[in-house]
Formats: C-alpha cells, structure tokens, sequence
C-alpha cells in the first residue's frame, strides 16, 4: 500500500514545542514508531509530559500486537489461522474473541456492499499469489480454479445472537491484510483516547486516524499519492494501489491486490483514497476499488460519510 506521508516528517521521539490548549498545561509533540503486520505504524501525539505520552504509546502499541496475534495469517497459531483450519474437519460453530467478531462482521458487511469486491476469505487465492510472487511465475491455473472454489463470503456464516462463527466449506482460508490494518489503527487511537490523549495522529503504514487537529492548527496536513495536499482532523484515510507490489508476467502487470471474484492481481494500475469516519472502513473500501474503481458511484450512495479519489 502506497504511504500516507504526514507534510513535517516524523521521527521518533521528534519534540516539537509547545502549545497552550485553553487555560490547561502546555503540551508538547511526541512521535513514536513500532513496526507491526509487515508496516511501520506511527503516533505523532501532544501530551503534558514525556511520561504520560510514553504511556500513551506503549499501551497503545500493546494493544497494536495483541490484535496482530489474533488476526495474522502468516501466524499459523493466530485466532485467525485457527479458525480458517477449523473448515478442514468441521462446519459446528466456532466461538471467536470479541476483536475477531467485529473484525468479521464488518467484513462481511463490506463485502455484501462491495459486491464481493472485497473478501475476508480470500485466503486460499493470496497464498497462492504470495507464492507466485517469490517465485516470479504466473499461479497454475488449475490451481488457481481450486482455490477460487474455496473462496466466497457466503460461505462465512456469524452467529445472529452470540460471539460464533461456522465456516461452510472444506479448505476454508482468512485473511484479514485488508481490514486488519484500519482496525487496529482505530484500536490504537481509542486507547490514547482512554489514556488522556485525543490531539494524536495514528499511521499504521498508509491507514491513518487523525484525531483532534494540533494546537493553533485546523486539522492534521497530509500527503496523498504524491500531487494532493489535505488537512482533516478526527476521520481517517487510507490509500491503495500496485505502485510497490506486483508481477510482470507476459507484458501484463499483476497487482498483489487481488480480485476474490476472478482470482486474479487487478492489472488496471490504479490508486484509490478513501476518507471515512473509521479507519476500518476506509482500509476495506480502499481494497475494494482499488479491485473495481467502477464501484464508486454505488459506494456514495451506500456509506455517505466517505469520499472517494481515483487516480490511473
């Protein structure tokens, strides 16, 4: 996913003066960074002491592991990785974790708007392009054909009443690369919001939560795809495209961003923005039109606080 890039570069523990909020105590500019789910997530926070902004950010840092222990599938003993394994020798219902729960039911709800365009279970066709990826070949066809078979949201079946979940098909696979990175974002911003902190800045390499703009500022300046500079403050953002991962395979370029209904690297080369209310939401619908930028148009008119920008 192509970086988010703040306008004033970020470093750790970069101090940037302070600033009077109101009457209160003088705050001062921290930033942070922990590498997590294969990115480099950053906070950029104003607190009243050096002490309260470590706190802040190693609580919400923890927070950012724990969730990548449940919901990783290059981790075969994830919550995640579990539950797709448990397809092979049951369809009974599974109880899930409450993160995991939230994870799949909006998951499954974006996939219902996106027209399968985005696809919780995809799992058994990005293995299958990861391989491709190292290897630098085209995935087998036929393989390709029976890992499609095992792909599709109407196969995820959630428990109307109680924290369950029962996969319906045999050789079932999550994977959760384009939601996972929104929610935790937005995991991390609620909990400096819990510590005190709610002027922040959550990156998590491209998915970014801007809180309550900086002291003296309207909002949080930000750099997308290269040409447009935006300010906004408590929303989030997310960009997608192939500008960094792809395949050149026979005078086409496959993009590791695939379409669950094909099987196949979209090859149209196009990026996407998605502003939106949370950065779960903006991940997965940055996914989903980075697969078919034809689905703006029905997308305004399904989640009306998100706006969309296209760029070939």
């Amino acid at each position: 996913m192509p970086p988010i890039r703040l306008i004033a570069p970020i470093a750790l523990l970069l101090w940037a003066g302070q600033a009077n909020i109101g009457q209160g105590q003088p705050l001062s500019r921290y930033a942070y960074q922990h590498p997590q789910m294969g990115t480099l997530f950053r906070l950029v926070l104003y607190a009243a002491d050096s002490v309260q902004a470590g706190q802040a950010a190693a609580a919400a840092f923890a927070r950012i592991d724990a969730l990548n222990a449940k919901l990783s599938d290059y981790r075969a003993e994830s919550e995640l990785s579990r539950l797709g394994r448990s397809s092979d020798s049951t369809s009974a219902w599974v109880a899930v974790s409450p993160d995991m729960e939230a994870v799949l039911r909006q998951a499954q709800a974006i996939s219902t708007r996106t027209e399968g365009a985005f696809d919780i279970t995809i799992g058994p066709l990005s293995r299958l392009w990861r391989r491709a990826f190292r290897q630098g070949a085209f995935p087998d066809n036929l393989a390709l054909a029976e890992a499609r078979e095992r792909v599709g949201c109407q196969n995820l079946q959630l428990h109307p009443d109680e924290p369950k979940v029962k996969l319906l098909r045999p050789g079932m696979r999550l994977d959760a690369g384009g939601i996972a990175k929104g929610y935790a974002v937005d995991e991390a911003m609620k909990v400096l919001q819990q510590q005190g902190i709610t002027i922040a800045l959550v990156d998590g390499g491209g998915d970014l939560w801007a809180g309550a703009p900086p002291p003296g500022e309207s909002g949080w300046k930000v750099e997308v795809q290269g040409d447009t500079m935006l300010t906004i403050a408590n929303c989030a953002i997310a960009t997608s495209g192939d500008a960094y991962r792809y395949l050149e395979w026979q005078g086409r370029r496959y993009s590791h961003i695939i379409d669950p209904r094909t099987g196949l690297g979209v090859s149209h080369g196009k990026q996407v923005t998605v502003l939106a209310p949370n950065c779960t939401l903006a991940d997965a619908l940055a996914s989903a039109l980075s697969v078919e930028p034809g689905l703006e148009i029905s997308l305004e008119a399904v989640f009306q606080d998100c706006s969309f920008r296209i760029k070939d």
